[in-house]
C-alpha cells in the first residue's frame, strides 16, 4: 500500500474523492482550508434541497479544523469584533418566516481561545480588534455550518465587518488572518457572489430562468478570481454591472477574506454552482492547491 492509498484508507474514503478532497487529506501541513459558502435563502436552513445535501457531502470530505473562523454578511459593525464567548447562542436575525425556521438552534462551541489570537494577530500588526461575548451565530453562519457540521461540535467564532473599511482594507485584514489556517484553524467566508433583493424572482427557488446580468457578474468574478486580479476585487468604483449585482457590499465583502487568506499556490476549487431565485448565486468554492 503506497502513502495516498494509506491516507485514504485511514480516513475511509474511496477513490472516488474529488482531487482537491484527496489533496487536502495527504498534505503533511495542517493549512485547513478557505470556504467561501453561499447561503442565500434562510430557508435553506431547514430545506433537504440540492444545495444543502451538497454541502452535506462537502462537510464529510473536508478535513476536520479545530476550529472554524466565519466572516459573514450579516454581521456589520463600526470597528472589527471578534465573537468570544465560549458558548455563542443561536441569532435569528430574520422576520416573516416559519416557526420552524426560528425553532433552529445550532449549539457549536465558541473558542475564545481563537478569538484571543485573532486579536494578537490584529495587535501585532497594528489592527484592532475588540472581543465580544454579545454576539452569537447568526444565520450567515448556522444556516450553513449546520449541514457541514451537523453535529455542531466543531468550535465557531466570527469575526465582524467594519462598515468603515474599504474593500483593500478588508482584504488586507484576511492577509493577516491567513496565519490561522496553518495552526488548524478553517477561514470561512459567507455571503453570495451576486445577491439582489429587489429583483428576486420569488416563484422560483431553484430551477427557474436566471437573470442575464445575474449571471454575467457571476461569471465575471469567476475570471477575476482565476486571475487573482484583486484590483478589480476589490474596486471602489464599482460599474453598473457590479452595483446591480451587488446593491449593497456586506454579500461580497466575505469574498474579500477568502481570497486575503489564500496563498499563491492555491486555486478555487468550486464544489457547488447554481442560481436562487434568479437573482442570488449560490457559487461555494474552496481554495486549495490545484
Amino acid at each position: 500500500m503506497n502513502r495516498r492509498e494509506f491516507f485514504l484508507s485511514i480516513a475511509g474514503m474511496s477513490l472516488t474523492l474529488p482531487v482537491w478532497a484527496r489533496l487536502l487529506r495527504e498534505q503533511a501541513s495542517p493549512r485547513m482550508p478557505a470556504l467561501f459558502l453561499g447561503h442565500g435563502n434562510p430557508m435553506n436552513a431547514i430545506q433537504d434541497n440540492p444545495f444543502t445535501r451538497r454541502l452535506q457531502e462537502v462537510g464529510r470530505e473536508l478535513p476536520r479544523p479545530q476550529a472554524a473562523l466565519v466572516v459573514s454578511a450579516h454581521w456589520e459593525t463600526r470597528g472589527t469584533w471578534v465573537q468570544a464567548s465560549a458558548q455563542p447562542r443561536t441569532i435569528h436575525d430574520f422576520g416573516g418566516f416559519p416557526p420552524a425556521l426560528f425553532a433552529v438552534q445550532y449549539p457549536a462551541p465558541g473558542s475564545p481561545e481563537w478569538a484571543q489570537k485573532t486579536i494578537d494577530v490584529g495587535q501585532a500588526h497594528q489592527v484592532l480588534v475588540h472581543p465580544t461575548e454579545e454576539w452569537g451565530l447568526d444565520h450567515g453562519t448556522w444556516s450553513v455550518l449546520r449541514f457541514l457540521y451537523p453535529d455542531a461540535d466543531v468550535p465557531l467564532f466570527q469575526l465582524s465587518l467594519d462598515i468603515a473599511r474599504s474593500p483593500q482594507q478588508h482584504h488586507e485584514l484576511a492577509r493577516l488572518l491567513r496565519t490561522l489556517r496553518e495552526q488548524g484553524v478553517m477561514i470561512i467566508g459567507s455571503g453570495n457572489l451576486v445577491h439582489n433583493l429587489r429583483e428576486v424572482d420569488w416563484h422560483h427557488q431553484y430551477g427557474g430562468p436566471v437573470f442575464d446580468w445575474a449571471q454575467d457578474f457571476d461569471q465575471r468574478l469567476v475570471q477575476l478570481i482565476a486571475q487573482q486580479n484583486i484590483a478589480q476585487l476589490a474596486t471602489t468604483t464599482p460599474d453598473a454591472l457590479f452595483r446591480r449585482a451587488q446593491p449593497t457590499l456586506e454579500h461580497y465583502l466575505p469574498l474579500l477574506y477568502v481570497l486575503g487568506a489564500s496563498y499563491p499556490d492555491e486555486q478555487p476549487q468550486y464544489f457547488y454552482e447554481d442560481f436562487q431565485h434568479g437573482s442570488i448565486s449560490m457559487r461555494s468554492f474552496l481554495m486549495a492547491k490545484a
